[in-house]
């Protein structure tokens, strides 16, 4: 539900024009406001007396520029933000949609079919979430959102801006509700150690709620349902066998023994081919096997000793009776993610990347480098230099030549050894290759080229490319987006596209073991006018 401005709200921030209110949280007001081309989209303004905050700002900064990299995988996307702004703000897209918590409270406990959904559509969430270093601190009923029948999580990843700024981090100032905060959440001596498994023990809590009506650790207080947080097994009865065994090892006291986000979204999808079959539907299932691509961050998992001391401070805490003092502590405080408004932002739910790989397929690794390069973040415009440049429009990266005929993007400045390359490349101009550098040393690199009719890998040096294998491309290829994948271990280089291994050479001299790795275009025919794009990129550490 949309609420009218009140007075002394602006009209505009931003570009903005600001049509109603949608909530306020503790962070400032969510407003629903309208873009340039009449789009509805919804605009979080922070408060005031955050804005003279420098440490307040450069974490807003930060925060949402990893917000950013997160894929639509059931999530809301970040469009726009400004943390320089007078006013720092934040636009997510806006859909029109019913909360989970607000669907439980009309309809009671979800049954079977959208309990799974839901249930697979926040692990998608989560999985996307965590795989560009994210973690949402918030997750809640409230915070699930549904858009024409699909969940979506909302609210991720900026709430750390807030609660790790050391003026507004005192022990009754935390972030998070109660009910579906993990037991590491109230260790406040080392909270800067809580990471994505915290989210992972949130979800199965909204879980529970969603199946049962109730929380896994139900009682009278906050205090209370922290003592049983901390101390006592979930109530789980009430919800399928199957998905209650997974629901309870999200739940364990021990973040190290849950099961990491994209090991959740895994556990879901091969519950029972029958079930998913019937229960997932076809939209839900592509964008949930699009996350279970996604790379997967190398988060640190907790010690164990630490997590049983921590329980056992807190139940000697809870045990002293200071149960006023505790409640203080523990209420949430609202971030920007409001006080569950039914009107909250939220995204579609297309899936960016081609249809899925077999889990068994996968080469485990790290994740680096996620970016859908629909604009400037890790590799950035050049719009000015004679030899070429490289702008973003259209959701994607294009690079193009100029007076040289070969022209490479500006892109992140970290260095691979073992790596996989993912990238949807698009040749757009006859002659024209998409170029894919990596272990970039000075003036020398090994280059894969993507080109009309064949891709190549040779060793690209100061003055010309060496030592090329190539392979022919079926299909067409110009004007079509074609999924490119470098696989480098070692000496040995596999290059795929549209995932059928297509060329695997020993990568020749010099002897290139590590370096960095962009794109660009190359102009075969030397037309001064060669180019080619990039979206949706993917780098993993082997």
């Amino acid at each position: 539900m949309t609420d009218p401005l009140l007075p002394g709200d602006p009209v505009d921030l931003g570009g903005y024009r600001l049509i109603g209110r949608l909530g306020q949280g503790g962070m400032g007001a969510v407003y629903l406001g309208q873009d340039a081309n009449g789009r509805l989209v919804a605009v979080k303004m922070i408060r005031p007396e955050y804005a003279d905050d420098t440490e307040f700002r450069g974490r807003f900064r930060s925060e949402v520029n990893r917000a950013r990299q997160v894929p639509p995988f059931c999530t809301a996307e970040v469009l726009d933000a400004d943390p320089d702004h007078p006013t720092p703000y934040l636009v997510v897209e806006y859909v029109d949609g019913p909360s989970l918590a607000e669907v439980i409270t009309r309809n009671g406990p979800l049954g079977r079919g959208s309990l799974h959904s839901v249930a697979v559509g926040v692990a998608t969430a989560l999985a996307a979430i965590h795989g560009a270093g994210v973690i949402h601190r918030d997750l809640k009923p409230a915070n699930v959102l549904f858009a024409l029948g699909t969940p979506k999580v909302i609210d991720f990843g900026i709430a750390r801006a807030f609660e790790v700024t050391s003026q507004h981090t005192r022990t009754d100032q935390m972030v998070g509700t109660v009910a579906y905060m993990a037991p590491e959440r109230f260790d406040t001596e080392h909270r800067a150690v809580v990471g994505p498994a915290a989210d992972v023990f949130a979800w199965g809590a909204v879980v529970t709620y969603a199946g049962t009506g109730r929380t896994p650790f139900r009682a009278d207080s906050p205090a209370a349902t922290a003592a049983r947080i901390l101390t006592q097994p979930p109530e789980l009865s009430g919800l399928p066998d199957r998905l209650r065994e997974v629901v309870a090892r999200t739940l364990a006291k021990d973040p190290t023994e849950r099961p990491t986000a994209h090991e959740l979204l895994d556990l879901l999808l091969d519950l029972d081919t029958d079930v998913k079959t019937k229960l997932i539907r076809p939209e839900l299932l592509q964008a949930a096997t699009a996350a279970r691509r996604t790379s997967r961050f190398g988060f640190g998992r907790r010690r164990p000793g630490r997590v049983r001391r921590m329980v056992l401070a807190g139940v000697a805490v809870l045990a002293l009776g200071v149960t006023g003092v505790l409640t203080a502590q523990l209420l949430p405080r609202l971030g920007v993610a409001g006080n569950g408004q039914s009107g909250a932002p939220t995204a579609t739910g297309g899936a960016g990347t081609p249809g899925p790989t077999s889990s068994s397929s996968r080469i485990a690794g790290r994740p680096a480098i996620i970016d859908r390069l629909d604009r400037p973040g890790q590799w950035t415009d050049s719009r000015d230099e004679p030899e070429g440049r490289c702008v973003f429009g259209g959701g994607r990266l294009e690079a193009r030549t100029g007076m040289s005929a070969v022209y490479r993007c500006h892109g992140p400045q970290d260095s691979f050894k073992d790596q996989t390359v993912r990238v949807d490349a698009t040749v757009l101009t006859p002659g024209a290759c998409a170029a894919i550098w990596f272990r970039v040393a000075g003036a020398n690199a090994y280059l894969v080229s993507l080109c009309e009719t064949e891709v190549r890998l040779g060793v690209d040096t100061d003055d010309r490319v060496t030592r090329e294998t190539r392979a022919a491309v079926a299909g067409a290829v110009l004007g079509h987006a074609r999924r490119v994948g470098v696989v480098v271990q070692g000496d040995k280089a596999t290059v795929e596209v549209d995932d059928a291994p297509l060329i695997t050479t020993t990568l020749g001299p010099p002897s290139l073991t590590s370096g960095r790795m962009t794109f660009g275009v190359i102009d075969d025919v030397i037309s001064g006018d060669a180019r080619a794009a990039f979206a949706h990129v993917e780098v993993t550490k082997l």
